[in-house]
């Protein structure tokens, strides 16, 4: 097939690997997924019956291009909760957060400006760095893959990258932020020419005592940049709502960004959240808590059949080593799938720094996760390999 008329920028992007190893489960129908970060609860109660009502009072047309005033102003007083200030007039409504870093990346960057991102990552960063000729540069984490605050300094002085990019709660790996580097990357954006996007969708899953953001920092906050939505928080990944938060003189032109890509989110979705944000917090809470009930059931489960793992403290992820079964992270996926019908993310989907790992998604019913495991510790053992089972 001629591919001339394709853009070179997009030729250089590959589909997501989260995405291809997921399409591959619909090959084995009796396998159990645990591959997508999707949560098995429903929509809480409240954004339903605000969402049919948004319906009957015909509340389906265009909203401004920010999005309702009503939902910006709820967004601005959750936020507080985290110690996060912005204005209602400084929030822009996406149709979810991927929205939100696609019309950031395409309003900040020009081609050949590098962007600075964590070495295990969700991949949507760098291939958006990608697809606007950007040059995507890694910063080192430690083993409990924490930023490492002294290569991020190392890279930012002799890189000179326009953006870095901090994502905590994380995925892959459930790492929050701590309170120390918290402090180290505030110092280190403070004293150099960096603007920062702050990708914080699973911040309402935070399962520590402390939510440390970034964005706490006022001093900093104009050179700072919040991406978040309600995927995650509501259970509500189809109906597609996120926000982007950041001072005014990036939003103008974020916002033609997105004026141009989708107009204005989901109309009867926006007034919804309204309801949700007043209503719904409680089952927020609930969900969090079971969130980590599943977490603490898997971790040791992978500990006991000897995975070296760390505790994840935040989003619905574990990302156990494989190294010591001396196979690929796409080849222990795909025998995992094959010869013991469990589908995970092979670690290399995040990045060159996630080979030697998989992703376990736990945000499916604890049923699920138990059959799941047991058919993990099946697999291992018929392997023989040593040192694990």
């Amino acid at each position: 097939m001629n591919d001339n008329f394709i853009s070179d920028y997009i030729k250089n992007i590959e589909i997501s690997g989260i995405r291809k190893f997921f399409n591959e489960v619909s090959n084995y129908p009796n396998a159990i997924s645990l591959t997508l970060g999707q949560p098995d609860f429903f929509v809480p109660q409240a954004i339903k019956k605000a969402l049919i009502d948004a319906i009957k009072d015909n509340k389906t047309g265009y909203t401004s291009n920010a999005g309702i005033v009503e939902l910006r102003k709820e967004i601005s007083n959750y936020l507080k909760r985290f110690h996060i200030d912005y204005l209602p007039e400084e929030i822009c409504i996406t149709a979810g957060g991927s929205e939100g870093l696609f019309d950031t990346f395409i309003a900040l960057l020009n081609p050949g400006e590098k962007v600075l991102i964590p070495k295990i990552a969700y991949p949507a960063y760098e291939s958006l760095t990608k697809l606007v000729g950007g040059e995507p540069i890694f910063y080192e984490l430690d083993n409990n893959f924490n930023p490492n605050i002294e290569d991020v300094e190392k890279k930012i002085i002799r890189e000179a990258p326009k953006i870095l990019i901090l994502s905590f709660p994380s995925n892959p790996t459930g790492t929050t932020l701590s309170m120390k580097d918290r402090q180290d990357l505030y110092n280190i954006i403070k004293n150099n020419n960096i603007l920062v996007i702050s990708d914080e969708i699973y911040s309402s899953l935070c399962f520590e005592e402390e939510y440390y953001s970034i964005c706490q920092y006022e001093e900093i906050l104009d050179k700072i940049i919040l991406i978040n939505g309600f995927s995650k928080m509501f259970s509500m990944t189809g109906l597609r709502v996120g926000y982007i938060c950041c001072n005014e003189k990036y939003m103008k032109h974020i916002i033609k960004v997105h004026q141009y890509n989708t107009s204005c989110a989901p109309s009867i979705v926006q007034w919804a959240l309204v309801e949700g944000l007043k209503n719904s917090l409680d089952e927020v809470e609930y969900m969090r808590n079971e969130f980590i009930k599943r977490r603490d059931y898997v971790y040791n489960r992978l500990v006991q059949l000897g995975f070296e793992v760390n505790l994840p403290k935040g989003a619905f992820y574990i990302f156990p080593s494989i190294k010591k079964f001396n196979m690929s992270s796409e080849e222990f996926a795909y025998r995992l799938l094959k010869e013991g019908n469990v589908a995970v993310v092979p670690g290399s989907a995040f990045g060159e720094g996630g080979e030697g790992y998989i992703r376990i998604s736990y945000a499916y019913s604890m049923e699920a996760l138990e059959e799941a495991l047991d058919r993990i510790s099946k697999w291992i053992k018929s392997l023989k390999s040593p040192g694990l089972g």
